[in-house]
């Protein structure tokens, strides 16, 4: 995984960055990606770098891709509308940019609790056992997202009301590691361009709003 930040290796224990985010909905309208409300507020996606919580200088939208119509997941996104009719898919990902950010946040941050309620029962697990490990060894990173690039809607499922889409995310990021010492133990200043590959799932029937985080890895 180079010095990227591996978010597939997450799920087994390495470590990730600190932001500290909340997500808000778009347009005005719930995206299913909402925090609790007592969190700190989150800018929109494309309005800058977070660097240890805080903005940093203003920076282009990210370029967003929609599956080709009649392709398998423009179908199955169609399909979702029919048993939503508030899905949309544009809104879905300009929300899940921002999930990007906040779960990256989240996880880095050591902060469970924001991260609880964005991420599917076995992930959760996942990440907060992770979190254990990284705090009992002493370890932060340092993190810079230069630049959300691209977001795409690579795949998309409807399973009954179950809907799945997967999403892949190209950003430019700086990472490294310190011990407890403050020594770097891994990563570069160097800028280093990140594809990430998520998955999120949502049960359209039910009147929970939210979309979560079922798999996660890195290209």
């Amino acid at each position: 995984m180079g010095n990227s930040f591996p978010i597939d290796i997450v799920l087994f224990g390495m470590i990730a960055a600190f932001l500290v985010l909340r997500l808000r909905g778009i347009l005005g309208k719930r995206t299913g990606f909402e925090r609790p409300p007592q969190a700190a507020p989150l800018t929109t996606p494309g309005t800058g770098p977070i660097i240890e919580g805080r903005l940093e200088k203003e920076q282009a939208q990210p370029t967003v891709f929609l599956p080709d119509p009649g392709t398998p997941a423009a179908l199955a996104l169609s399909a979702m509308q029919g048993v939503d009719s508030s899905f949309d898919p544009a809104r879905f990902l300009a929300g899940a940019q921002q999930a990007f950010h906040i779960i990256v946040a989240a996880y880095a941050g050591g902060d469970r609790g924001g991260l609880e309620p964005l991420l599917a029962p076995e992930t959760y697990a996942a990440f907060a056992g992770a979190i254990t490990t990284r705090e009992a060894a002493g370890e932060t990173q340092k993190t810079e997202i230069r630049a959300l690039l691209e977001s795409h809607i690579e795949a998309a499922v409807l399973r009954g009301s179950v809907a799945d889409i997967t999403v892949r995310f190209v950003s430019d990021q700086v990472n490294h590691t310190l011990d407890r010492e403050g020594r770097v133990i891994a990563g570069t200043d160097a800028v280093t361009e990140i594809t990430d590959v998520w998955s999120f799932e949502r049960d359209l029937a039910s009147r929970d709003p939210t979309w979560r985080l079922t798999g996660a890895r890195s290209n």
